[in-house]
């Protein structure tokens, strides 16, 4: 059995069902979500039941035979060789392919942000990250625009990397010089752009971002619809992303090969903090 933490905000969680996913079908064997965590975290919530994955939950006796809380026994399995550890940390925050090792019961604990822990598995991901019921009302109107033009999603992440000083240390948030550069891109690259903008703080983006082409803000979905979010940025041909997995997720979900993606290449403010060189998938345009 694998059983996989989910904690953070939706793009965190697609990530760490994704590698749960592809080690479990690596084993042949049953997967399980633990979202116990978000008992006591309320930053974000569980965001994944809206999406045809298996959702399984681990049960009470499940997690206690991976309990291995405190600093002794954190180190201990970080000791050992990964086909005997019970419990796999995401221990470096890129790509390691040792992860593979792990024997056929394994709790999985850590962020995972990479593609390469489950591109193999990408028709599987694909058909279990789809949207379990069709959209509605003002998302289906826009849907049906976004289908119409040249749309390309643009996400303007600030929220808590703006209100936490220490998130704001770590994460920082991407400039206007950087949406100016993404923008002039995508409109050498397309004709006749349209970009639709996603933003946790919509009255800074409709303050500050003012460009030369047609835009549309999208501003009624709220937290508890992230995934309206997420579904009209993956229809969209193009994107321009933040320096958020949210962001991410909607440009991986766009399966049109000839999409052209821009991302930060700086994601975070402080880079010592975490090693993100295999973050960002090979043909997206780093700026």
């Amino acid at each position: 059995m694998v059983i996989v933490k989910l904690t953070g905000g939706l793009g965190n969680q697609l990530f760490q069902y994704a590698l749960g996913r592809k080690i479990a079908h690596l084993k042949a064997v049953e997967l399980k979500l633990d979202i116990s965590g978000f008992k006591t975290y309320k930053l974000h919530k569980y965001s994944l039941s809206h999406f045809n994955i298996i959702e399984e939950f681990a049960s009470v006796h499940e997690l206690a035979r991976f309990n291995r809380k405190g600093l002794i026994p954190y180190l201990t399995e970080r000791l050992k060789p990964y086909y005997k550890r019970c419990v796999v940390y995401d221990r470096h925050h890129y790509f390691d392919k040792n992860i593979f090792k792990t024997n056929n019961d394994v709790y999985i604990d850590g962020y995972f942000q990479s593609e390469k822990y489950f591109s193999d598995i990408e028709p599987i991901l694909r058909n279990e990250i789809s949207f379990k019921v069709p959209p509605e009302g003002e998302n289906m109107r826009l849907a049906e625009l976004v289908g119409k033009n040249t749309s390309v999603s643009l996400h303007v992440r600030r929220g808590d990397y703006i209100r936490d000083p220490l998130t704001f240390k770590i994460h920082g948030v991407c400039s206007m010089d950087y949406y100016g550069e993404a923008v002039r891109l995508i409109a050498q690259r397309t004709t006749k752009p349209h970009f639709f903008i996603f933003s946790d703080d919509p009255c800074w983006a409709e303050k500050n971002l003012n460009f030369d082409y047609p835009v549309t803000f999208v501003t009624h979905n709220n937290a508890d619809h992230n995934f309206e979010d997420l579904r009209l940025m993956s229809l969209c041909k193009h994107h321009i992303i933040a320096n958020s997995t949210f962001s991410w997720w909607g440009a991986w979900l766009n399966a049109n090969p000839e999409k052209i993606v821009v991302a930060p290449k700086k994601w975070l403010n402080s880079p010592e903090f975490y090693d993100k060189r295999d973050l960002l998938p090979e043909p997206w345009i780093k700026v």
